[in-house]
């Protein structure tokens, strides 16, 4: 499950179809088989042309939620094993993770003099405390599951048999609030995390202005006077 060229690409038009599709509105990444979410980047394959010193431009990975590509709908990780440099990327590009038991979280790129390069050195001390990050991502260290929920790194752990079928629940949950108020919501807090206080408060204002007069906000209060389950449409 390494991330090379072609992987990234295909990740990139599946995220694309996914956020232009109005009828999907909760996505699960996970990797393929039992052993790992993705090992990173395939050196193999990436570091060449990203090194090439003949190259007119410096190879330059598709836009993905890894970077470049903004995506407000909700992402789960179903992290199934190892998640090592660029998987790790993955996981945090996403807004909720689950992880099996057993699985493995690093930012190894140090050991190869690499940094970090899809995300990790801007999502990683948001996420879980500085020295922490530092731990994982200027010595190249490794930690399991247990460490990564009690860090927050993750927001639970699941039996590996358990995993997707945990997820696709969890997306069933997200499926049953309203779409629009949870893609806004995500816009609110990701784009508050780079401003002061005031211009996150009027941000939060305009967003919650933006959802007044959609049929899902006349739904909502609707349903709950009736004491009914609402019946949310995306619109």
């Amino acid at each position: 499950n390494s991330l090379d060229p072609e992987t990234l690409q295909e990740l990139h038009q599946a995220l694309v179809d996914f956020r232009d599709n109005p009828e999907l509105w909760v996505g699960i990444i996970t990797g393929a088989g039992d052993r790992a979410f993705s090992a990173g980047a395939d050196l193999a394959a990436t570091i060449p042309a990203m090194l090439d010193p003949k190259a007119a431009v410096p190879y330059r990975a598709p836009a993905t939620i890894l970077r470049g590509l903004e995506l407000f709908k909700p992402l789960i990780a179903a992290v199934n094993g190892l998640a090592l440099g660029g998987g790790l990327e993955l996981a945090l590009a996403c807004d909720l993770r689950l992880a099996a038991e057993g699985a493995t979280f690093g930012q190894p790129e140090v050991k190869w003099s690499l940094i970090p390069g899809w995300g990790a050195t801007q999502r990683l001390p948001r996420t879980i405390p500085y020295a922490k990050a530092a731990e994982l991502i200027l010595m190249g260290r490794t930690i399991d599951a247990p460490e990564a929920l009690r860090l927050g790194l993750i927001n639970a752990i699941v039996p590996k048999e358990k995993l997707l079928e945990t997820a696709e629940a969890w997306a069933q949950e997200l499926c049953q609030v309203g779409p629009l108020a949870v893609r806004a919501a995500k816009e609110a807090m990701l784009r508050g995390l780079d401003q002061p206080l005031e211009q996150g408060l009027q941000l939060e204002q305009m967003l919650f202005e933006g959802l007044r007069y959609t049929e899902d906000s006349q739904e909502g209060p609707r349903a709950f006077a009736e004491k009914r389950k609402p019946a949310f449409k995306g619109r």
